[in-house]
């Protein structure tokens, strides 16, 4: 029965301190707007996805071709060395 002595004490102030930092977490705006975070994510931009499809898209077949023939004597001339 003696640790009913204890237990009281402990549990208010467990109590106590989850009170306070439930009141830190209001005074800090923790609380403030609980609805655009959720709603960010589903109206969120894929901008850089889109630029980086454009950007795919505007190099012409010529420089693919260029790039892929300079990648090739590059490889190759390493090759023999």
């Amino acid at each position: 029965m003696d640790i009913i002595y204890v237990l009281v004490p402990l549990s208010i102030a467990l109590l106590a301190i989850a009170v306070l930092i439930f009141f830190w977490a209001v005074k800090g705006g923790q609380f403030d707007d609980l609805d655009s975070p959720a709603h960010k994510i589903l109206f969120d931009d894929d901008e850089h996805l889109n630029e980086r499809k454009e950007s795919e898209t505007d190099s012409s077949p010529a420089q693919d071709a260029e790039s892929r023939t300079n990648a090739d004597a590059t490889s190759s001339t390493s090759k023999h060395d």
